[in-house]
Parts: structure tokens; C-alpha cells; sequence
């Protein structure tokens, strides 16, 4: 099923746009002194998350789509790990480079709200992506899942699947990330609202699959009545499959956020029951449409809130199927 929760405010000040490293698309050009069409050169950087995740690749395919269609270029880079010590020096680095916008994932809203916000400062256009900092004013645009009501929707599967209720349990990558924090706060507030669960709390799993199976090993053997786990990112959810399978549990539900390839094997392979798939390249295209109008002196939209599509085997061949994340654009 396809959830839409379009949410939109309007901005009141000043804008964001974006730049990316590693990849590009579109002309090229001189940077601020393109004008106020959109096809005079802006060269932008897209600073994602983590290198090599299903959905930062989606989003940059969406990226470079819309770039090539608005005449800018873009550059794409990303660290290795989803680690703010890993991105703030690559953060000053692209700045260094003055590119016209930065549209970026902060690894954490603390640890990346100084950084980002110098940028800004310094005269790039900011549009944050995927997740946000703990006072984004300054950025043209942010835009997000609806992270919350993923979450939501994560614990109204493993309702259907266990309605005689049991324990759960969340494993999210680390505290600090907007986006699984709220994922998380969605599935404890759901949770909490049907007395037959019970949730085990929340551990972190730092974005290791590794870490992630052996989380779900520790607590199958530690709660024999465990039911389901919910899984808040793609390498959480690669992990968690994993330590289910290895524990021989198939009455246990999994549902994981994100549905990259391998994340569908499994789901295909029933190890994992649901997927709560992402729209990471419509954020993409509509961050480089903030960045440009932004820099063309338009208007732009403070807040951006994109739906989600819940994916299972019964549509995993159809609806559930388009929206898989890419490989490779």
C-alpha cells in the first residue's frame, strides 16, 4: 500500500540548494554568476549520508535527473560510513570548493548543525535531505519522509501478523539521526497504544549489519516470546533478516525500512515480512528544484514531507515492486 502525508510550509527567508561530488550531470558553468534562469550554470554538491546505500544512490539518480533536466551541475560524494566525523571534514572540503547550493544528509542533528549552518552562512544555498538538524532555519528547504508514520505503519504489520500481541523490539541505527529517531518514536507511540504488545526498547546497531545480527541473536535468546522486530534502516534491516535466520525463528515478523536488492531477496525469500519503502529519488528531484529557485530568487518551500509505500509479498510484483530502490542510476 502507498502512503501519501504531503506536508508543505512555506519558507520566509532565505534559500538552500545543493552540491554533490563524485558524479555529475548538466553543463558545468561559473557558479553564483549564472543569473536567474535556472540554465546558466549553478553547480551544486550533494553531500550524501553514507557511499553505497540503495537509497542515497536512488536519491542521487533523482538528482542528476533533475539536473540534467534544469541545466546545472552537480558533484556527489559521500563518506564511507554514516559518521559525522567522517562528514564534517568532507563538509568543508566541498564548501572550500564554493559551489552554489549543498544539498545534504546530516549524519547527526548536533554534531552537523554547525557545518552545515557555516555553509550557509558563507553564501551557499541549503537544501537538507533525507535528515535534518536541530535548527534548520537557515536552509532553503528541508526535505524528509514521513518518518513518524513509517513507523507507524511498521507496527500496524507485525499487529496483523501477531494479533494475539507479544514483545518487540526496535533496532535503529544510532540516537541522534532525525530520521530513525522518529521512525522509532512511531513505532514505540503505536505500540504503546495496544496493551497485548510489549516493546523491549531500542538498540543500535551503528549502521553494521553485523552489529545488527548479533543485537537480534542476543535478544531471541534473551525473550523466547520476542514477535516481531522492526528494523530503521536498510543495513539495520540486511542484519536483523539475518540474525532471524540464523536463529531459526520464522515465527518472528520482521519489517525493515528501506528496500534495497537485498532487502527484496529476503523478502522474497520470506525472512522478512514487510518493507517500508522510501521515495529517495523524489527527494533528490525536488531538492534540486529548492536549490534552483532558491538561487533564481524564487520562492521555496521551508518543509517537504514525502510518502512511503509498505512493501510485501503480495505487491512486491507490482506497486510494491516500483518502489525499489536502485543500484545504480
Amino acid at each position: 500500500m502507498k502512503w501519501s502525508k504531503a506536508l508543505s510550509i512555506t519558507a520566509i527567508g532565505a534559500v538552500g540548494a545543493l552540491a554533490l561530488a563524485g558524479c555529475s550531470s548538466g553543463d558545468g558553468g561559473s557558479g553564483g554568476d549564472a543569473g536567474g534562469d535556472g540554465d546558466g550554470g549553478y553547480e551544486l554538491a550533494f553531500v550524501q549520508g553514507v557511499a553505497g546505500d540503495e537509497f542515497y544512490i536512488s536519491m542521487q539518480c533523482g538528482v542528476e535527473a533533475k539536473a540534467e533536466e534544469l541545466g546545472v551541475s552537480v558533484d556527489t560524494q559521500g563518506a564511507k560510513q554514516f559518521d559525522p566525523a567522517l562528514q564534517k571534514p568532507l563538509v568543508d572540503s566541498v564548501v572550500a570548493s564554493s559551489p552554489d547550493a549543498l544539498l545534504i544528509a546530516a549524519t547527526d542533528q548536533s554534531a552537523m548543525q554547525a557545518p552545515i549552518e557555516a555553509a550557509a552562512n558563507s553564501g551557499v544555498e541549503v537544501v537538507l535531505v533525507d535528515t535534518t538538524v536541530e535548527d534548520p532555519s537557515f536552509a532553503a528547504s528541508a526535505i524528509a519522509s514521513d518518518n513518524y508514520g513509517g513507523g507507524e505503519a511498521a507496527f500496524a504489520a507485525i499487529e496483523e501478523a501477531h494479533p494475539e500481541g507479544g514483545k518487540v523490539l526496535v533496532v535503529s541505527i544510532d540516537p541522534g539521526i532525525t530520521t530513525s529517531d522518529a521512525r522509532a518514536e512511531g513505532f514505540e507511540a503505536a505500540v504503546a497504544e495496544n496493551d497485548k504488545f510489549e516493546s523491549v526498547g531500542i538498540e543500535y546497531s551503528h549502521n553494521q549489519p553485523d552489529e545488527a545480527a548479533r543485537i537480534v541473536t542476543a535478544a531471541l535468546q534473551r525473550d523466547k516470546d520476542l514477535v516481531g522486530i522492526f528494523a530503521a534502516n536498510l543495513f539495520a534491516a540486511e542484519g536483523t533478516a539475518t540474525g532471524v535466520q540464523q536463529a531459526g525463528r520464522d515465527d518472528v515478523t520482521v519489517v525493515g525500512f528501506d528496500a534495497g536488492p537485498a532487502q527484496v531477496e529476503q523478502l522474497r525469500d520470506g525472512i522478512v515480512q514487510a518493507l517500508v519503502a522510501q521515495e529517495p529519488a523524489s527527494i533528490g528531484e525536488q531538492a534540486v528544484e529548492q536549490a534552483v529557485a532558491a538561487l533564481d530568487g524564487e520562492e521555496t518551500t521551508a518543509e517537504i514531507q514525502t510518502g512511503f509505500t509498505v512493501i510485501t509479498q503480495d505487491n512486491i510484483d507490482g506497486e510494491g515492486g516500483e518502489a525499489v530502490y536502485q543500484s545504480s542510476c
